[in-house]
């Protein structure tokens, strides 16, 4: 059978340094058994629980409710998850890709200085959504200086295109204090990959290329370097999280804190936000675990392609960098979506 999408969509940014390319086609759906699923029984599946019911309750679409509140009760996760739910695979043309994200910490002060003086922008009032914006190198040479847009000022112009392309992160102030931000928007402008850019001028192969690469060579090459970040004219805006404290997660596309090694970003297209997935990520560090679909990113498209969140700080991004992994993902259904995925495969 044919699936032509399973829910709506939200934006959050992530690296994909050459993601595949992504046309609509035919997408085939496979039921299969929890016996398929490559270490299914050796997972923490209370883990994967917790994190399903910090965001269950956003779910769109009529089956989850009950399922939710079934969820709430359950004292045995592998049971729960293993009575209300069936595998379900989806593909299309596309080989399976996981990369990795994580949420990024700076330092910075909440005053302009000779170190810290690039700043981290909010969003514009004028910004909206039907007329074109200032490009990433407009803002970049001062196009909204002086509209007490600044919500801080890092010491690092790198680190801030990083961050933005993470979409969430951490600043530690001067004063010792730290705060969160997230996305609050962009200028409309579509992603350009430097790492990919790297790759046409021949600087490195594609093996080569992480984020780690990238930052060295801007560092290196430092006028270089920032007419490299102007290839990419999208820009992203943030806003203050002062709601979060610092035991918790970024907020994801379900206006939820995220969870290290538990939550993926998807192509909503494809899988329903607050869905369990089953991640089968092959590489030099597989992963075999049940993972919560809570967040989206502009390069994430396709039924088989997603992004593991890794966590905070520069370890997790070190990890997060090194992952460009095939595998494949399996989609837990609620037992009616699933059985009627059945009925349609055999009529």
């Amino acid at each position: 059978m044919t699936l032509t999408g399973l829910a709506g969509a939200a934006l959050a940014a992530v690296l994909a340094l050459s993601a595949p390319a992504y046309s609509e086609g035919e997408t085939v759906a496979k039921l299969l058994s929890f016996s398929d699923l490559d270490g299914w029984d050796e997972d923490a599946h209370d883990e994967a629980l917790r994190v399903f019911l910090n965001s269950c309750d956003r779910i769109k679409g009529f089956e989850w409710p009950q399922v939710c509140r079934v969820a709430s009760q359950q004292t045995n996760a592998k049971t729960f998850f293993e009575l209300f739910f069936r595998p379900v695979l989806i593909e299309d043309a596309n080989d399976a890709l996981f990369t990795g994200y994580f949420e990024p910490e700076l330092s910075g002060s909440l005053t302009r200085t000779a170190k810290y003086r690039y700043p981290v922008y909010s969003l514009p009032k004028d910004r909206t959504a039907r007329s074109p914006y200032y490009t990433r190198r407009d803002i970049g040479e001062g196009a909204l200086a002086g509209q007490g847009l600044e919500i801080a000022w890092v010491d690092d112009p790198v680190e801030l295109f990083f961050l933005q392309v993470q979409g969430s992160g951490r600043i530690q102030l001067t004063n010792g204090s730290t705060i969160r931000i997230g996305y609050a928007g962009h200028n409309g402008y579509n992603y350009n990959s430097i790492g990919k850019e790297l790759i046409n001028r021949g600087v490195y192969s594609e093996h080569q290329v992480s984020a780690q690469v990238i930052k060295n060579w801007v560092r290196r090459n430092p006028v270089e370097g920032q007419e490299l970040l102007y290839t990419n004219p999208s820009y992203v805006f943030f806003t203050r999280r002062d709601e979060l404290d610092a035991a918790s997660g970024p907020i994801g596309a379900m206006s939820r804190s995220i969870t290290p090694m538990r939550s993926i970003a998807v192509d909503p297209a494809y899988i329903t936000l607050g869905a369990p997935v089953w991640v089968e990520k092959d590489g030099n560090e597989p992963l075999r675990r049940l993972m919560i679909a809570q967040d989206t990113g502009s390069a994430i498209k396709g039924a088989q392609r997603a992004d593991v969140f890794y966590g905070t700080g520069d370890t997790a991004g070190e990890l997060a960098g090194r992952i460009r992994d095939t595998g494949r993902m399996v989609v837990l259904m609620p037992i009616q979506l699933a059985y009627g995925l059945e009925e349609q495969n055999e009529t």
